[in-house]
């Protein structure tokens, strides 16, 4: 059994996994979740979130035996904590999420992407310091195929996303390397475009690439089958 980490995505924070922790728990691993500075009940200041305090929060988690998962805006994250301290885990398992090039922030990946879903949704701060999602748009971008309820309980939580961090570069070395990782690319995100997840994955080896025919939100989408699958990736590790 596992001890998995659960690290979320922009604008969201450890409430979205309110429905997969049980699901995980009942096959007999242990589930944590924590929130990125300035998200959920964190209260630093959005003019103080860096890249570097997001990734400590994730260090500050984990565990050498610990499966970190990071979505979506995650990935990055849980890439600088591997590249900072590789011993302070046990694997990285990228759920739709990016997989940073070394050199480039999260904002120049979402750039390499081959179509842009976001921009006419994003509403940027007067203070330009952060950005939340037009409310509008959230149902189709982020939960589609969610259940209404999820999506009741989401929207009111969804928080701004600091942006200083999303624009920070991220230096890899062969410190990130040499953790072990995994991929779940979702067929079905309107956020990341699937096939921009499958360029980002191109050279990994097959078996460490799994699919879910989900939105960008399995964790609400399909809590059971992600539980199921985590359960499996853990062998790989």
């Amino acid at each position: 059994m596992a001890d998995f980490l659960l690290i979320h995505g922009s604008c969201h924070g450890a409430w979205c996994w309110r429905d997969l922790i049980p699901a995980l728990e009942e096959r007999g691993h242990t589930a944590r979740a924590v929130n990125m500075p300035s998200h959920g009940s964190d209260v630093t200041p959005i003019g103080e979130v860096t890249l570097n305090s997001c990734r400590d929060a994730v260090l500050g988690a984990s565990t050498p035996d610990t499966l970190i998962v990071g979505h979506s805006w995650g990935g990055y994250p849980i890439s600088a904590a591997a590249e900072q301290a590789p011993d302070a885990m046990r694997g990285l398992i990228y759920l739709c999420a990016y997989v940073p090039l070394s050199g480039h922030s999260m904002i120049d990946m979402r750039k390499r992407a081959p179509r842009q879903t976001l921009l006419d949704a994003v509403i940027k701060s007067e203070d330009g310091l952060s950005y939340t999602v037009d409310p509008e748009r959230v149902a189709d971008l982020f939960y589609h195929d969610c259940r209404a309820e999820r999506v009741h309980y989401a929207q009111p939580r969804l928080c701004p996303q600091a942006i200083a961090p999303q624009e920070t570069p991220l230096t890899l070395s062969d410190r990130f390397a040499s953790v072990p990782k995994v991929y779940i690319r979702c067929a079905e995100d309107r956020t990341i475009p699937p096939e921009y997840q499958e360029e980002m994955t191109a050279d990994w080896p097959s078996d460490r690439v799994h699919v879910m025919n989900s939105s960008h939100s399995p964790f609400f989408a399909d809590p059971q089958g992600l539980a199921r699958l985590l359960t499996r990736i853990e062998g790989q590790f």
